[in-house]
């Protein structure tokens, strides 16, 4: 059990204009995996969580590409600018923990390590760390050439 399913049923009813059904199936991502996953966020397909989706929250605004994995207890949110809300490009890895705020875009190919902050943009094919996040290194090739039999 995943809460991406839920949610791909969530923002089907959102996209096609179904009152209600939206609102109860994000309440249920929230009973079952402690997460706040809404309907209106943009998730792309291949996507989807690691571990089910625990205690994950996404903005209602996040734009998540393609092949993007989401570790458990990452926050996707703003900072106090209401219109700064992450932008995550495809084949992003964030792990476990980690907090992406404010108007920022996070290249494709990319791993965010765990409970790192991202508080500025991240370009392409690199891996960040930290408190605020910085590159700790560049990716020669795709990123699952690192995460072994992770996808």
């Amino acid at each position: 059990m995943n809460a991406i399913y839920f949610y791909r049923l969530a923002h089907f009813f959102h996209k096609h204009k179904v009152p209600l059904l939206p609102n109860l199936l994000k309440a249920v991502i929230f009973l079952l995996f402690n997460s706040v996953v809404p309907p209106s966020a943009l998730i792309g397909k291949e996507s989807r969580f690691a571990y089910g989706g625990i205690g994950v929250v996404l903005h209602g605004k996040s734009l998540i590409g393609r092949r993007v994995i989401i570790g458990q207890g990452v926050t996707v949110g703003r900072k106090l600018d209401p219109m700064g809300v992450p932008v995550i490009g495809n084949d992003v890895y964030i792990s476990t923990g980690a907090k992406l705020l404010g108007a920022i875009t996070v290249g494709n190919n990319v791993i965010i390590g765990a409970n790192a902050v991202v508080l500025h943009d991240i370009p392409d094919n690199s891996i960040v760390a930290g408190a605020p996040a910085r590159v700790v290194r560049v990716v020669e090739g795709s990123i699952y050439d690192y995460l072994k039999d992770i996808y």
